[in-house]
């Protein structure tokens, strides 16, 4: 994919600082019925600089669902029924790799799923999903060259590459299991990119993360002694400026030059 593509139907799945896109133009919530129940909240449709898009506030619009509740199944299927061409999920991360700090953007190549008890397969569901899905990369490459170019021409610092490590929640982490993750290989830490990510590939969706460094995860840097929440939300509502230009940019909007 080069500079002058553009996805057809992009979905974004906003998580933690990003539970709405008010760039969308013509915004209008579309329910979506599916066979394994409701998603996270209505679909948000829309365009950006005339390109349609999709939202969809992976918590739910009041951020009220934690990550083991929720409906992973029911929010891909919406948007494999929308027909959408690609999905970038957006979600707030713990950084184990000290380089990488608080309010650093990270497009990750890699993961390693701890999470246990959620549906995620939709095998024996849906027709033509086979038992076992090819997972060797998990994340789509185009999309992730997509999102490392757009960064790059606006101008802004982002890790290409790196492991992501998804927890179980909703508590953070010990400084025992991030020592665990990071003798694991893993850079950096969330939620809920499993099993979203393999069930886009099940449905053949391209799917990309796009993740905020909100902290340092437990026992790294300045966070030893603890994790200070109220430190959280400045860093969020900063780099969420960068990842709101970045899909603008990403249909064509705001290029520099």
């Amino acid at each position: 994919m080069n500079a002058s593509e553009k996805p057809q139907f992009l979905a974004i799945i906003g998580g933690s600082g990003l539970s709405h896109l008010t760039i969308l133009e013509g915004a209008h919530r579309r329910f979506v019925r599916t066979p394994y129940g409701e998603p996270s909240c209505p679909m948000t449709l829309g365009t950006i600089c005339g390109h349609p898009m999709v939202f969809l506030a992976r918590h739910g619009h009041g951020h009220t669902i934690m990550p083991s509740d929720i409906n992973y199944r029911a929010n891909i299927w919406a948007l494999k029924a929308l027909n959408v061409s690609g999905i970038i999920a957006v979600g707030s991360v713990g950084s184990i790799d000290p380089s990488l700090a608080p309010g650093d953007l990270v497009v990750p190549d890699q993961l390693i799923d701890c999470t246990w008890g959620r549906a995620s397969t939709f095998f024996g569901t849906e027709p033509g999903v086979p038992m076992h899905v090819d997972f060797t990369h998990p994340f789509d490459q185009l999309l992730r060259e997509r999102l490392s170019g757009i960064a790059d021409l606006l101008g802004f610092d982002i890790k290409e590459g790196g492991v992501y490590a998804c927890t179980q929640g909703p508590r953070l982490e010990t400084t025992a299991e991030i020592r665990r993750l990071a003798s694991d290989g893993a850079d950096i830490v969330g939620m809920t990119a499993m099993p979203e990510a393999v069930l886009a590939r099940e449905l053949g969706i391209p799917y990309a993360q796009l993740n905020v460094v909100a902290n340092y995860a437990a026992g790294i840097a300045e966070s030893s002694a603890g994790i200070e929440f109220s430190a959280l939300g400045p860093v969020l509502e900063d780099s969420m400026c960068q990842v709101r230009l970045m899909i603008e940019a990403l249909v064509g909007c705001k290029l520099p030059g």
